[in-house]
């Protein structure tokens, strides 16, 4: 059973930053889909970033492409969300997902069907 643990959220002034974690166990899927999703309150779960795990293929939404970075650390099973340049737009809970299936090609997609393992979520706070 994968489990997927996030830490690292926090409040932080505009222009900051903060890195997210997000330990996994149970994967045992050489090649597979990463994500970060964040909600607002009464919105959807949305994408910001995505890994193909295998080939590093990566995707970033609009609204955080050259702020947000995400990686992984193979060897420590750990995913990561490296925020810059924080807005108060970014407030928001931040989640890790994994899915078993990877796209024969191109990025991983950033919708939340496709996700099937997710962990608790970790608090983002942006002020201004």
């Amino acid at each position: 059973q994968v489990q997927l643990v996030e830490s690292g959220g926090g409040s932080v002034q505009a222009g900051g930053s903060l890195r997210l974690s997000c330990a996994a166990s149970g994967i045992t899927y050489s090649n597979y889909c990463m994500g970060w999703f964040r909600q607002y309150p009464g919105k959807e779960r949305e994408g910001v970033a995505t890994i193909a795990i295998g080939r590093s293929s990566t995707y970033y939404d609009d609204s955080v492409k050259d702020r947000f970075t995400i990686s992984q650390d193979n060897a420590k099973n750990m995913f990561y969300l490296e925020t810059n340049n924080l807005k108060p737009e970014d407030t928001a809970m931040y989640y890790c997902a994994v899915s078993a299936y990877l796209p024969l090609g191109g990025s991983c997609p950033n919708l939340r069907p496709y996700y099937r393992y997710w962990g608790q979520g970790t608090q983002v706070t942006v002020s201004s």
